[in-house]
């Protein structure tokens, strides 16, 4: 891993963490719908990462914007709509990022 970071001013983002509420059976039935949800995100440029939590309890999205904006584009998640997971919108501003990143920040 290089040591190099890139400087990055005021790149404001939100790391979303989904929490299921329901179990896994619940969630999968809901899962084509949130990948297409989130497809479309991907292509907006709003979403740069997402994933499942390990041990998979829920998952984590990596947004870009501001908290507000976030929230209701969280609010739009199947998983939230249909009530089996819950998400967290926590923001921060990414004021380093490693070099191959930091070109997807701004």
């Amino acid at each position: 891993m290089s040591s190099e970071a890139a400087v990055r001013a005021d790149a404001t983002l939100c790391v979303v963490v989904l929490t299921y509420v329901h179990d896994l059976d619940a969630v999968d039935a809901r899962l084509d719908q949130h990948i297409e949800w989130l497809r479309r995100l991907y292509t907006e440029g709003r979403v740069l990462a997402s994933g499942r939590r390990a041990p998979r309890t829920g998952g984590v999205i990596l947004f870009r914007g501001e908290k507000e904006s976030v929230d209701a584009i969280a609010a739009t998640d199947p998983f939230i709509t249909s009530g089996v997971a819950t998400a967290e919108v926590i923001p921060f501003t990414a004021s380093m990022a490693a070099p191959g990143l930091a070109a997807l920040l701004g």
